[in-house]
């Protein structure tokens, strides 16, 4: 059973809208998420060329290709391409006890000596001046904090 030579179209121009879609939004992002579903599009793009008639075939291989190439791909890939993170020894404070050098609530900032440094704190509760916290994490130039136990 063959299809309509207007149905084997429309497949083909919705591969190609996909794939063209899908390219003009990782451009815009560069976020290497949509690059892989225009991937995904042009191979079926290929198939709807040679068998017009295997949709079924076609939304199958967008979606193994596209799926394939953003769980496999895109992390090896990323890994690879994020060479501008400059590292730090930053990173080493995180789990460490630090000294607060001035009150604040909830929300808002404080700051917090550590290892002979103020640091910027922010916390969800209420820090009393000289409190002991304990860094969680670092967010940008901020020191992220919790009363130590």
């Amino acid at each position: 059973m063959f299809l309509d030579v207007s149905v084997a179209n429309t497949m083909l121009l919705l591969w190609f809208a996909v794939f063209i879609l899908a390219a003009i939004l990782e451009a815009s992002t560069m976020a290497l998420t949509s690059v892989w579903f225009a991937a995904g599009a042009f191979v079926s793009f290929i198939i709807a060329l040679i068998w017009p008639n295997a949709i079924v075939a076609q939304v199958a291989a967008f979606l193994v290709v596209s799926a394939f190439l953003l769980f496999e791909i895109r992390p090896a890939l990323k890994g690879y391409l994020q060479k501008n993170d400059i590292k730090t020894n930053s990173d080493k404070l995180v789990g460490k006890i630090a000294v607060c050098t001035t009150a604040f609530k909830a929300g808002d900032r404080g700051e917090v000596k550590i290892e002979g440094k103020i640091w910027t704190a922010i916390s969800n509760e209420d820090i009393k001046l000289n409190d002991k916290v304990e860094v969680l994490a670092i967010d940008g130039v901020k020191l992220v904090v919790k009363k130590a136990e």
